[in-house]
């Protein structure tokens, strides 16, 4: 199965472009999976529904299930440690999906697309992770850059880049 990430830093626009890229798979009739990594505490529950009831009265593990989706919420036993994307990765029902969308983990061993914005002031992550295979960048071309070079807004040009990618992987 084929993973790409897209990694930058907060507001550089990740979750829009993967988006729009997801929208391009779709017409093509790819099935898509995402993980997405939070930077804060989170709840896809509420007060007041009975998965968060259950879940808070200290249910590890909560899947709530009907006829259009189902969710499975876990509960982490060392809230202070970053889950590890390999365990992610092997949570995903590989058989269901075409290509496996990983939106940050920046510091994880993967393939990526770095997600780069000039007006955020930020260092390239391309030059200490060997694992960004491309940057999708609003800036002009970067000299002597040894990665491919995208335009951040060029929503096609990086579903091209990554459809390339991804068969590529699968054929191997």
């Amino acid at each position: 199965m084929p993973i790409i990430g897209l990694a930058g830093y907060s507001g550089s626009g990740k979750t829009t472009l993967l988006e729009k890229i997801i929208k391009h798979f779709n017409s093509k009739n790819w099935r898509i999976a995402v993980i997405k990594h939070a930077h804060h505490n989170f709840d896809i529950d509420y007060p007041g529904k009975d998965s968060y009831v259950l879940r808070k009265a200290g249910a590890q593990q909560t899947l709530v299930a009907s006829n259009k989706r189902w969710a499975l919420i876990t509960e982490n036993d060392e809230p202070s440690q970053e889950p590890d994307l390999s365990t992610l990765v092997s949570k995903i029902d590989q058989d269901q999906i075409d290509i496996l969308f990983v939106e940050g983990f920046k510091h994880e061993n993967f393939n990526k697309i770095e997600i780069h914005r000039t007006e955020l002031e930020q260092d390239y992550i391309f030059l200490t992770d060997p694992n960004v295979i491309a940057i999708a960048s609003d800036s002009v071309k970067i000299a002597d850059c040894p990665i491919k070079q995208l335009a951040i807004n060029n929503s096609q040009e990086i579903f091209d880049f990554i459809t390339q990618y991804a068969n590529s992987y699968r054929h191997d």
